[in-house]
């Protein structure tokens, strides 16, 4: 949350000539409602289940870049789904995340203590990125483009270049 996943995820997409994908978008159109209406009215568990059909779907029919939401590695299921896939873990610190997100966030994850939830979902989430990602990269008071200019340097293979 925060870290820049849909802006970093546009900008590999420009590079590589290739178009970028977001299931929190699918989730979103497939459903008719945003994603703070689904856990309002049907819950986490039932959005993460929405979460997990839509990574599937987007992993069998789309041959792009990838944006996954925040949560969607907590899944077991959607950590399996990514198995054999190159994952990047975008790493934010609790300071840049805040100012990214603000204080008064509409985020469902979020509700209550902002920067406390924040502190709360990275300690949480961050071992189970890490334990996903083939390439984890640090985005503290960094661009964008120069977060995506490392991801394409670490993954681009020669024939690429």
């Amino acid at each position: 949350m925060g870290a820049g996943k849909t802006t970093v995820a546009g900008l590999l997409a420009d590079r590589w000539g290739t178009s970028v994908r977001d299931t929190d978008h699918d989730v979103e159109a497939a459903e008719g409602r945003t994603i703070a209406d689904i856990f309002v009215d049907s819950g986490e568990a039932t959005f993460r289940a929405l979460e997990r059909a839509a990574v599937a779907e987007a992993l069998a029919t789309h041959d792009g870049v990838l944006a996954l939401g925040g949560g969607a590695v907590l899944d077991p299921g959607t950590r399996e789904l990514l198995a054999g896939h190159d994952v990047v873990f975008l790493r934010v610190g609790l300071s840049d995340a805040v100012k990214r997100v603000g204080l008064g966030s509409s985020r469902p994850m979020l509700l209550g203590n902002v920067r406390g939830r924040i502190k709360a979902l990275l300690d949480e989430r961050t071992p189970v990125y890490e334990s996903v990602a083939t390439l984890v990269v640090e985005t503290d008071g960094r661009s964008a483009a120069d977060v995506a200019n490392e991801i394409v340097a670490a993954l681009s293979h020669p024939a690429d270049a």
